[in-house]
């Protein structure tokens, strides 16, 4: 694992910090894919050990307007990013952790700018954070979590976040024109059903999006409304006519759950369950959503990420091993499964993947088309941050 170094750069007038030192850019052919990868899927995805982790905690110094005192915001662990593409350049929107913040740290969300994909520099400070604001009875002082970002046709940002207030995580909003700053638009089933699940444990939120030549994300209706694939038990379905205010999608009158109801889950079973865990595979404790799901010509690809007990899942690997796979559903029917691989295309192999914060993972949640190339980012073991590569087909 190379060292940290930071150093300081003056770009458009904001400070940032380079966050790798090595001089090294092509990435080391190493195939991570444990079954042959069908031609739906995105295909085989070499992570880049020349240059992973491609981004590490680090110092940098912002005053936190809670604490009302400077702090480093991001001396714990960063980890789980999201990707826009802009002005030719990969932005990267990262969950960083202090070591302060009494459950486990708090989370806010930096940015670090790429002109190839792979060598990063960060911001100073973050762009969004607990505040004193109309949110902070959600996010403090848990924090925001886990960003993933797409954009509307005309060019406003849409971030899907997870607050966090010690007790419940609640699926938040944010928009932007610029990527800094953005404005706070509340917990994203708020007025569904007259606010019956404004409170609800709630996480992960993968809009449905066309993932333009440009390297745009942008979110596309079907049949009149967005897609939304959330949660991080089962996977479910929301919908809504402007990205802000969301609607989950509940199963008609004389319908039930055919997949079984675990953890949490048994609290809403009227809501449509997508797709869920498996018995004796390597996604047999949960699933979630990974980057905002994408428009194909054979239909949405939702690659996704999960969590494996061997006692009910894959012997082979270790408990708690968090592994990723790819799912195509039905673009007339978002809540129709097509396909899904039978197995994992990506799993935690290297140190940084298999020891952190959190052992043995591998979090999939940034996705960018870019150089001609998928460019998928990923958190590992909840510490740093790893880029595997694939070609586009």
């Amino acid at each position: 694992m190379k060292k940290l170094i930071a150093l300081f750069f003056a770009i458009g007038g904001i400070a940032f910090v380079s966050c790798n030192n090595t001089e090294q850019s092509a990435t080391t052919v190493q195939p991570d894919s444990t079954s042959k990868n069908e031609d739906w899927t995105l295909g085989t995805f070499t992570k880049a050990d020349s240059v992973n982790p491609v981004l590490q905690a680090g110092n940098a110094m912002f005053i936190d307007p809670i604490l009302k005192r400077e702090i480093k915001w991001e001396n714990k662990d960063v980890f789980n990013p999201a990707i826009v593409v802009r002005d030719g350049k990969i932005h990267m929107l990262y969950r960083a952790e202090d070591t302060i913040g009494k459950y486990a740290g708090t989370s806010r969300i930096g940015l670090a700018v790429s002109s190839d994909g792979l060598h990063f520099v960060k911001q100073s400070t973050p762009v969004l954070f607990p505040a004193e604001d109309d949110q902070k009875q959600y996010e403090w002082e848990g924090g925001c979590e886990d960003p993933r970002v797409v954009e509307d046709d005309k060019g406003i940002y849409f971030m899907t976040y997870t607050s966090y207030d010690g007790k419940t995580a609640r699926l938040l909003v944010a928009s932007s024109t610029d990527l800094q700053t953005w404005k706070k638009h509340g917990p994203a089933f708020a007025k569904a059903y007259n606010g019956k699940y404004k409170d609800l444990w709630s996480k992960s939120g993968s809009i449905v999006s066309t993932y333009e030549k440009d390297g745009k994300i942008v979110a596309r209706k079907i049949n009149g409304k967005y897609w939304m694939y959330w949660g991080d038990v089962n996977i479910w379905a929301a919908t809504s006519d402007d990205l802000i205010n969301w609607t989950p999608l509940l199963y008609e009158d004389g319908e039930k759950a055919t997949i079984e109801l675990r953890h949490y889950a048994k609290e809403i079973p009227e809501m449509r369950i997508v797709f869920g865990p498996r018995p004796k595979k390597f996604d047999s404790d949960l699933v979630e959503p990974g980057p905002p799901a994408m428009i194909t010509p054979n239909g949405i690809l939702l690659i996704y990420n999960s969590r494996n007990v061997p006692a009910i899942g894959d012997s082979a690997l270790v408990e708690g091993t968090y592994a990723a796979s790819q799912i195509l559903l039905d673009s007339a029917n978002p809540a129709k499964v097509l396909k899904r691989m039978e197995s994992y295309f990506i799993k935690p192999d290297k140190p940084y993947e298999i020891s952190g914060q959190v052992n043995q993972v591998c979090f999939l949640e940034g996705l960018a088309r870019f150089n001609n190339n998928w460019y998928l980012y990923y958190g590992t073991a909840d510490s740093k941050i790893a880029v595997a590569v694939a070609p586009q087909k």
